[in-house]
Parts: structure tokens; C-alpha cells; sequence
């Protein structure tokens, strides 16, 4: 099918603000800990979620048979959602951006083994090969930066968080085509809100002093920009258009991630992070350009 112009915008966008939410989510850390970030940014994805739904008269309230994978998924989401901005925590946000774009890959992984007409192909195994290069090149040299600035354990909790949404979107995928996308990016966040709270009432606490503009717009960023309106543009442009050219721009993120992260939260950038992002977002274009499964 043939894309317009105006879709092609519509993606290089929403894939440029995804890839600015490593920073937003750095700058929400500096006073909300990692569940606080998460129940925050989720509420004000709800809300802006709920009124797009009601704007597209979508009905939101799940059938019997759908509240059980609802709830598998939305457990999924809230430890992946958690081990994000635990390991983003620890890491700078140069590297955060580059380890959580790798998800096409483990995606790539999961789809062939749950979905049949998804298989890997030859061109995808070389982008596997390609973008894992990358990943492990950063991981290894430790992005090319002082052990003051790298933490191969909040790096390594930033590539598990990268496994697990790869299942989950793959999860999702199989999940929208029985119900519609909205629902299910409703009740994924909706039912892991309550989780997000008890824990985070338990295990954290809010760093108020510390307040200030930066963090509360970092989580606005999070939960209305990336969470409620990329994720509702997201889908409704997999919905017109082919889900795997949609994905394809998925290179973008990265780069965008890096950029913003050495303009707004001043962190070095390496050859090791260069190369590794090169090698990434190559790696990525491979793994969505559509082939013939062998």
C-alpha cells in the first residue's frame, strides 16, 4: 500500500518524541523514583486515552473472555514499565536510548516462535546479527565512557526491560487482532495502576524538596506526549497502513534519544555509543524490512 506523505510525517514525528523519552524520563527521576513515574505518567495517559476513545465512540469496557490476557499483559507492563526507569536510573540516557531501541530485535525473536506467518528470514537474522553487535559493543566497553558515568548493571536492567516489551508488543499484536487497540493500551496501563501504587507506596518515596518545573514536565512529556499521543498515533496509523512499514521507522528513536540526551542532559558521547548506534539503527531497518520467511 502506499503511504502519503503526511503519514510518513506523522511517524518520523512520533518516532523522534519516542526517542526523547529516556530524557523525560531522567528529568522525572530526579524527584519521583521509578513506580512513582510510572503510576504518574500512566494517569495522564488514562485520561488523554479514555478521550480519545470517547471521541471515536470505541467502547472500552472488555468482554468476559478478554479480562484474563488483559491482566497477564498489564502484569508484563508493569514490571517492564518499572525495570525501564529502574535501570534509566542507573544509566545515562545516551545509552538508556540505544539499549531500549533494541525491542525490534527481541521482538523479532518472540514473533517468530508465537507467530507462524511471522518467521525470521535471512535478511532479519542479519539485522539480529547487526543490531546485537551493537548492543553488546556498548554493554562491553561500557559505552566507551569512565565507570562513574556506566553501570553495566542499570545497562543490563535496561536490555531485560528491552526483552520484555519486545513480548509484550508481540503479545499485544496477537491480542488486537480479537479486540480493538485502544482497549487493549487502555486496560494494559489501567489494570497495572493500582500495582504501580502499592508499591510504590511501599518501596519509595517522593524526593519534594527536590521539586521543581523539569521533572513534573518530564513526566507531562511521558504520559501525554510518548504514553497518550504517540501510542493512540501509533495505532491508528498501523491501522491504515502496513504494521511492518509502520515499525520500519523504528531506527529513528535511537538517534533521536542520543541527540537530545547530549543537548539536554549534557552526556558525553563516545565512538563506542556512535558506532553503537549506528550499528542499532541499521540493525533495526533490517529486522522490519518485509521478506519472504525461509
Amino acid at each position: 500500500m502506499k503511504i502519503p506523505l503526511q503519514a510518513i510525517i506523522a511517524a518520523v514525528v512520533i518516532h523522534t518524541l519516542w526517542g526523547a523519552n529516556p530524557v523525560a524520563v531522567k528529568f522525572g527521576l530526579e524527584v519521583f523514583p521509578p513506580l512513582w513515574s510510572g503510576f504518574l505518567r500512566f494517569v495522564l495517559a488514562l485520561i488523554c486515552i479514555y478521550c480519545w476513545a470517547k471521541f471515536k465512540n470505541i467502547r472500552l469496557t472488555p468482554g468476559r473472555e478478554e479480562w484474563r490476557p488483559l491482566a497477564i499483559l498489564a502484569t508484563i507492563f508493569w514490571i517492564q514499565i518499572w525495570m525501564m526507569n529502574a535501570g534509566f536510573e542507573l544509566s545515562s540516557g545516551a545509552i538508556s536510548s540505544v539499549l531500549l531501541a533494541t525491542h525490534p530485535m527481541f521482538a523479532a525473536l518472540f514473533a517468530h516462535f508465537m507467530i507462524e506467518s511471522d518467521r525470521l528470514t535471512p535478511m532479519r537474522v542479519l539485522g539480529l546479527a547487526i543490531a546485537f553487535s551493537g548492543t553488546a559493543l556498548i554493554m562491553l566497553r561500557g559505552g566507551g565512557l569512565s565507570a562513574a558515568d556506566f553501570s553495566m548493571f542499570g545497562g543490563s536492567v535496561v536490555v531485560l526491560s528491552s526483552m520484555l516489551l519486545g513480548f509484550r508488543l508481540i503479545m499485544a499484536g496477537t491480542m488486537v487482532r480479537k479486540m480493538d487497540p485502544i482497549r487493549v493500551i487502555f486496560w494494559q496501563m489501567g489494570l497495572a495502576l493500582m500495582p504501580f501504587l502499592i508499591s510504590a507506596l511501599i518501596l519509595e518515596d517522593v524526593a519534594w524538596d527536590t521539586l521543581a518545573w523539569e521533572p513534573v514536565a518530564g513526566i507531562a512529556y511521558q504520559g501525554i506526549v510518548v504514553a497518550g499521543l504517540g501510542f493512540t498515533v501509533s495505532f491508528e496509523l498501523m491501522k491504515r497502513y502496513s504494521p511492518a512499514t509502520m515499525v520500519s521507522f523504528g531506527f529513528i528513536a535511537p538517534i533521536s534519544g542520543v541527540g537530545l540526551s547530549i543537548w539536554l542532559l549534557g552526556d558525553s558521547v563516545t565512538w563506542i555509543i556512535v558506532i553503537g548506534t549506528a550499528c542499532v539503527g541499521l540493525g533495526l531497518i533490517l529486522i522490519t524490512k518485509p521478506g519472504r520467511a525461509t
